[in-house]
């Protein structure tokens, strides 16, 4: 078949077309960043070729030493990006640059604004790497092959950013990636070397294998711009921040900043060397737990693999960076990981020093442990799942939650803070959950607790559920739902017991109960008289060992069976309305008025109605009565 009969033109990819005409529209404000992505995926095609010729040598094809090359032609209005690295197929070509195959893919688009200065931080986040290429470029030609493949097997793939691209067989003799950016007319400054040089020794300076270019004026061949040496081999003192920012943006495939990182090396009985960074935002595909997630893992400086899950604790997926050990051996495979004692030290060494990190950031910069937090707090919660009892209460200290104690949305209440607020005599830590915070704060449930002034803790994240079934207590003192079994909080500071209404035993108030409970029948586990409620006429609570009524709500909201649990029916004897239902013991309309105190405790912490329109018809028939009365 000729060259010209197997050229192809194919469609993009939904994705791709959208993601493509954001770049056409500049949302980058900092152009110069397509040198940085198109060196950082070249240097990952050579850490992926050193990794698969472990296995087979003869990938090289005699060539073992890599390098990434730079180009640029001012008469052709040309950049080149050449690498020797692995190389790409037909098929891993459409499928790298005609597609976007990434979790989290359809949550990015979502989030999308129209607004260019909010999208363009979003698609930073998003790491779009090659795509980088049409901020600058009218044209993009790539050339590849891959490595072990024929000469005959080159791969031409050209596009302008538009709906598609062509694709065609080539004769290419070296392996290995030819990236040729055909340059828009108004961005001619980078037909410039030293503006590339200055660009690559900004961004590049960490790739740990050469970046050459060809050498100024008269000279003959090439030097190479950057330091080539890899970043987490040198002495902390000797990099500077800069330096730490590139390297996170190329392993973590960001546009922005760290929030924060530590960099350590361990020696002894065990070698390796850290560098971790906590990004500043999370990324798409956070909560795709089936998602690879992980560090990269390096051993004696050579890249063995992406994602290294096993180096972490999935809470800590968000972590990005690297581990370089000698105590490995180069044909480790993910399969060894999972059941490796050294795998299991590193991960018990970089876990605390990330655990450190965080803490450390909790007491001297809680502003930006604040942003850690609203990014990466539902993750960390994970972790009281997850972690060994005796590490549960060290994590536990890390956790915010919001609280009665501060009328913000903010979670920043930590349960140290909220045990040096307790009354005198207080033995235990109160908390609500509930679906959100406007739910938490109105809650019937609060209102003994306000009236003498016992704070608690709101609890809002779908995640809190699993957390207070993991974590029983912390610092002595157990945690307790305000919203499961009866509660004992008199004799604590700032309000009095009322002992009349403690033992109110009245025969009549009992007997409203029953009449109420018979009303509702199998609705009901049971209707009681109720010491929680200052200002609302019922609430519903459960069996301090039932499981709670917002996990039962979430449950059955993801489709789970769940047994039969009935909630109990509290009253409020000194409401208005109990009052009256007293009134109407003999009433008919009895069985209309219990069932709208359920439907109003019920929809008062969120939950849904049975029978909407059954409430409705009760609402009616009281509302008709009351006019009847009056008229």
């Amino acid at each position: 078949m000729s060259a010209e009969t197997s050229k192809e033109t194919l469609g993009f990819q939904t994705e791709v077309q959208q993601l493509l005409h954001l770049m056409v529209h500049s949302l980058y404000s900092n152009k110069e960043i397509f040198l940085r992505e198109l060196i950082s995926n070249a240097s990952d095609a050579a850490d992926k070729l050193r990794f698969e010729a472990l296995k087979d040598d003869k990938l090289f094809e005699e060539q073992p030493d890599l390098n990434i090359r730079v180009e640029f032609n001012k008469e052709q209005k040309t950049i080149s990006v050449i690498d020797n690295g692995i190389g790409m197929s037909r098929d891993e070509i459409i499928e790298n640059l005609g597609t976007i195959a990434k979790s989290g893919t359809k949550q990015f688009f979502e989030k999308l604004t129209g607004d260019q200065t909010k999208d363009s931080s979003l698609i930073g986040q998003f790491g779009v790497g090659f795509y980088s290429s049409f901020i600058v470029a009218e044209k993009v030609e790539v050339v590849s092959r891959r490595a072990g493949a024929s000469r005959a097997d080159g791969v031409r793939w050209i596009s302008t950013g538009q709906n598609d691209y062509t694709i065609e067989k080539v004769d290419r003799p070296p392996r290995g990636t030819k990236v040729i950016l055909h340059l828009r007319d108004d961005v001619d400054e980078f037909l410039d070397g030293f503006r590339l040089r200055s660009i690559i020794k900004k961004y590049s300076d960490h790739i740990s294998i050469p970046v050459l270019m060809p050498k100024e004026g008269d000279e003959k061949g090439d030097e190479t711009v950057n330091s080539a040496k890899a970043l987490w081999t040198r002495n902390k003192k000797d990099i500077t921040e800069d330096e730490y920012n590139e390297f996170y943006k190329h392993v973590g495939h960001d546009f922005e900043d760290p929030l924060a990182r530590v960099h350590s090396r361990v020696e002894g009985k065990l070698e390796y060397t850290s560098l971790l960074y906590i990004p500043s935002r999370a990324q798409f595909d956070l909560w795709d737990r089936d998602n690879r997630h992980g560090v990269k893992l390096y051993v004696r400086k050579v890249f063995i693999m992406d994602d290294a899950e096993q180096l972490l604790p999935p809470f800590l997926r968000f972590v990005r960076g690297i581990v370089d050990t000698n105590d490995l051996p180069l044909n480790i495979s993910r399969e060894i990981l999972q059941q490796n004692k050294t795998i299991d030290s590193i991960r018990a060494g970089i876990t605390k020093k990330i655990l450190d990190l965080l803490s450390n950031m909790a007491d001297k910069e809680p502003e930006k442990y604040k942003k850690f937090w609203d990014e990466f707090g539902k993750a960390i919660k994970e972790g009281i799942v997850e972690e060994a009892p005796d590490k549960k209460e060290d994590l536990a200290r890390l956790f915010r939650f919001s609280s009665t104690h501060e009328h913000t949305d903010d979670q920043s209440v930590s349960l140290s803070d909220y045990i040096s607020r307790m009354k005198e005599g207080q033995k235990e830590i109160y908390f609500l959950t509930a679906e959100n915070l406007t739910t938490a704060r109105n809650s019937p449930h609060l209102e003994i607790f306000s009236e003498k002034g016992i704070e608690v803790l709101l609890l809002t994240d779908p995640i809190d559920e699993w957390v207070t079934t993991h974590l029983h207590e912390f610092d002595g003192k157990s945690l307790r739902s305000i919203m499961k079994g009866e509660l004992d909080i008199d004799g604590l500071e700032s309000g009095e017991a009322d002992t009349e209404n403690k033992e109110n035993d009245d025969k009549s108030q009992n007997d409203l109960a029953k009449k109420i409970q018979d009303a509702l029948g199998e609705k009901v586990k049971e209707v009681r008289i109720t010491r929680r409620l200052t200002t609302s006429p019922a609430c519903l609570v459960s069996e301090m060992h039932d499981m709670g009524r917002h996990l039962q709500q979430i449950l059955q909201a993801s489709g789970q069976e769940l047994p039969d649990m009935k909630p109990i029916l509290e009253i409020n004897p000194t409401h208005p309305l109990v009052m009256m239902l007293e009134e109407k013991m003999e009433d008919k309309q009895i069985e209309d008025w219990s069932h709208m105190l359920f439907d109003q405790a019920l929809l008062s912490e969120g939950g849904k109605l049975d029978d909407p329109a059954g409430f409705v018809k009760r609402l009616n028939a009281i509302f008709m009565e009351m006019g009847e009365k009056q008229d």
